[in-house]
C-alpha cells in the first residue's frame, strides 16, 4: 500500500490512460507520444517519469495491474485499474504516501520533487516541483505531501 486514507483530493483528472503497471502514490508524467485532447482519446497517455525533464501529470491514485481477466476478477475494493485503462491523477490536494526515494529526508515546508520512476524526494533533482512536504517520515516510512501540479 502506497497511500493511506488520510487525504484531500481537491482536483483530480480522469482523462489519461496508463499502459504500464504501477503502484499508487507515485508521480506520473505525460508520455512523449501522448497528444490526445478528447476525454476518451487513446493517445492521452501517462507513464512513470523516464527522465527528470519529463512534465508531471499528477500523482497516481490507482494501482495499475496486469491480470489475466479470464482467470480472475478485478478487485474494485482495492482501487485497481487494468493496464491500458484510465487512471485517476491527483493534481491538487494532499496525500500520505510511502512512495519516497530511499535517500529522501522530508520535513515540513520543504519542496517535493520527483525522481526517475516517480518517487518523491526533498532533494533538488532537476525535476519540476510537484508540491510541498507537510511532515517528515513517520515510523512506517510515510510522509504527508501537499500536491500542487499547475
Amino acid at each position: 500500500m502506497a497511500l493511506k486514507p488520510d487525504r484531500n483530493e481537491v482536483y483530480t483528472d480522469i482523462s489519461f490512460f496508463m499502459n504500464t503497471t504501477a503502484e499508487r502514490g507515485g508521480v506520473v508524467a505525460f508520455s512523449t507520444g501522448g497528444v490526445g485532447s478528447a476525454m476518451d482519446d487513446a493517445n492521452a497517455v501517462v507513464a512513470a517519469p523516464a527522465a527528470l525533464t519529463d512534465k508531471p501529470a499528477g500523482l497516481l491514485l490507482n494501482d495499475v495491474v496486469n491480470y489475466d481477466l479470464t482467470r480472475q476478477h478485478m478487485n474494485w475494493y482495492k482501487d485497481e485499474v487494468q493496464k491500458g485503462n484510465k487512471v485517476t491523477l491527483l493534481r491538487r490536494g494532499f496525500v500520505v504516501t510511502n512512495m519516497l526515494d530511499t535517500a529522501a529526508a522530508p520535513a515540513a515546508g520543504l519542496p517535493a520533487y520527483f525522481t526517475i520512476g516517480g518517487k518523491l524526494t526533498n532533494a533538488v533533482t532537476g525535476s519540476a516541483a510537484v508540491g510541498v512536504f507537510l511532515s517528515g517520515k513517520d515510523a512506517d516510512g510515510y510522509a504527508k505531501v501537499d500536491v500542487h501540479i499547475a
